[in-house]
């Protein structure tokens, strides 16, 4: 039945305004929220309003079971908010929250595109790195009493939350590479402005693998818990919230089947799509160089070398 009324409800099935997507989003989740004790993985809460990916089911989900009504959230790569893990949440619940980005006209972009009268948010236009993410935060009031931590800068994202505190949000949503495989603990180099589209044409060679996100965020106090369907963006909550958290993760340490992506996002070498995939793009990208992140000398490799 809640299969039927998804594919009904679907983001991509609806041709009309902003204010029909919310609404429909809304009353499936609504729905939704009545079978959340039931549900066992978050594959079956991928699903689509104003994310990226199916982003905004899984997000409910979490902060419902969570108890979290008004969720003190951080978003860091957000585009201009058109499609962001945490816009529909801002105008759902009229929240406090801090998104960032380095693009032209953030903020007429950002007000464009959402409501922002309808909560608290701060838009920031500057660039985040492992040296300034602290400052960041503690400028902006947002280094304590976080709900949700959001980041997908498509670089050095692992570096990033390198340097955060333990604990420091109940909720982080982190993206990784699914080309880089489950078994790897790899990232790209920590440089000031890299940029994917720079670092190698194909735009493929970028972040961290999976692995290595999950074990720098055991570290500091969360466990892994799924991504969403486009294998793109892992979800983690505070290990003292596992009891809350009903799901079966007694296979979650099988990341092969969370790295099975088939998004064909390549370039040529004229920056033209070409739609590569499989293990093509590991082959487009071998000669690459990643830092080894499974022991602590941490050497510059290339990718050729890690598989």
């Amino acid at each position: 039945m809640l299969n039927r009324i998804k594919n009904f409800l679907s983001w991509n099935t609806i041709k009309s305004n902003d204010r029909n997507i919310y609404a429909i989003g809304s009353s499936y989740l609504a729905l939704m929220r009545y079978n959340y004790s039931n549900v066992k993985n978050l594959d079956e809460l991928d699903y689509k309003i104003f994310s990226q990916g199916g982003e905004d089911g899984i997000i409910d989900y979490l902060l419902h079971t969570l108890k979290i009504k008004k969720p003190k959230f951080v978003e860091i790569g957000i585009g201009d908010y058109w499609e962001s893990n945490t816009r529909f949440l801002f105008e759902r619940t009229s929240c406090k929250g801090l998104v960032i980005d380095i693009i032209e006209n953030l903020k007429q972009k950002v007000m464009k595109n959402t409501k922002i009268w309808k909560g608290d948010l701060t838009i920031l236009n500057e660039e985040v790195t492992s040296n300034n993410i602290g400052d960041v935060l503690k400028k902006n009031n947002f280094i304590k009493d976080l709900d949700l931590f959001s980041i997908d800068i498509d670089g050095v994202d692992y570096w990033v939350l390198e340097k955060l505190e333990n604990e420091f949000s109940k909720i982080v949503i982190a993206e990784f590479n699914p080309i880089f495989g489950g078994n790897a603990k790899i990232s790209v180099p920590n440089i000031k402005g890299f940029k994917r589209e720079k670092y190698h044409y194909s735009h493929l060679c970028f972040g961290a693998s999976l692995k290595a996100i999950i074990d720098l965020l055991d570290k500091k106090g969360f466990i892994f818990l799924g991504t969403n369907l486009f294998r793109t963006n892992a979800f983690f909550v505070l290990k003292k919230f596992k009891n809350e958290i009903k799901l079966d993760l007694s296979k979650i340490n099988n990341l092969d089947q969370y790295v099975d992506s088939n998004i064909r996002e390549s370039r040529n070498k004229n920056g033209e799509l070409n739609y590569i995939s499989g293990d093509e793009k590991i082959r487009e990208i071998e000669n690459c160089e990643v830092v080894d992140l499974s022991t602590n000398e941490r050497r510059a490799v290339k990718l050729k070398d890690v598989f």
